[in-house]
């Protein structure tokens, strides 16, 4: 399938806000249990890619103290700026094309960056290769194969729909360049790239009011796309949002993949 160049879901688009507060909701817990069982304290230095927002980021920021340093990265900061003083650094940089903003750093973490990255292999080398002997790399990515739908429970007209559009949107995804299985490789990935100690979970949300947000969100933000590209009707994408708005049905997001390891 050919690749159209660029980011689908544009961090400057009004609904941006509202996926990472709901991606906040969903996954932080997640992500902090995972960082503090590596220990991060005071004086680490963190190297936080494709950022997005600022919960993960000010999170680091309170753990490493006045004395640690955060280099958080994007190709688009603009959703960065509460977060960008001191010990943050805010940078704007392309994760799959440049060098790191860094070397030696003892924490590097990326979530759900990734999977929509097609110099993914580049960019996983380069997240290595900053890392002090001994730091951490902490990669979590979504696996939309592994789980494809919206409604797991497709009993209904409406879950049926829901699940017709998570399937346009996935086929979206697939041709900006994403990896719709690339959450699942990560341990093997890790473990190629020379790291020690891999070790992986998951965590799948299956019904939230953030799923629903979340769906909320994501569907208003690609609705041009997913009509101009002839797999979804201005009228089927109505009675969607008004199906979520309804509160009535389980909505569930792709398994959230957590693969770690350390340096040698």
């Amino acid at each position: 399938m050919t690749r159209t160049d660029g980011y689908l879901l544009d961090n400057r688009q009004t609904e941006a806000a509202e996926r990472f507060d709901a991606f906040a909701t969903l996954f932080d817990p997640t992500t902090f249990r995972h960082l503090t069982a590596m220990g991060i304290g005071p004086g680490w230095r963190c190297w936080e890619v494709g950022a997005g927002g600022t919960s993960v980021v000010s999170w680091l920021a309170k753990k490493v103290g006045p004395t640690g340093r955060i280099v958080a990265t994007d190709i688009d900061t603009s959703r960065l700026a509460p977060a960008a003083r001191p010990p943050v650094e805010v940078r704007v940089h392309d994760v799959g094309a440049q060098d790191p903003p860094g070397e030696s750093f003892d924490l590097v973490h990326a979530r759900l960056v990734l999977v929509h990255v097609p110099e993914r292999e580049r960019a996983l080398r380069s997240m290595v290769r900053s890392l002090r002997p001994g730091g951490r790399l902490l990669v979590e990515d979504a696996d939309p194969a592994l789980q494809p739908l919206l409604c797991p429970d497709e009993y209904g007209p409406e879950q049926q729909l829901a699940n017709q559009l998570r399937h346009a949107f996935r086929k979206l995804l697939a041709r900006r360049g994403a990896d719709l299985s690339y959450g699942r490789q990560l341990p093997r990935l890790l473990r190629e790239a020379g790291l020690r100690r891999v070790e992986a979970d998951a965590h799948f949300p299956v019904t939230s009011p953030a799923c629903a947000a979340l769906e909320s969100a994501t569907i208003r933000q690609v609705r041009d796309q997913l009509v101009t590209a002839g797999l979804a009707t201005d009228q089927d994408i109505d009675r969607h949002l008004a199906n979520v708005a309804s509160g009535s049905m389980d909505l569930a997001t792709a398994p959230m993949i957590s693969a770690w390891g350390r340096k040698a």
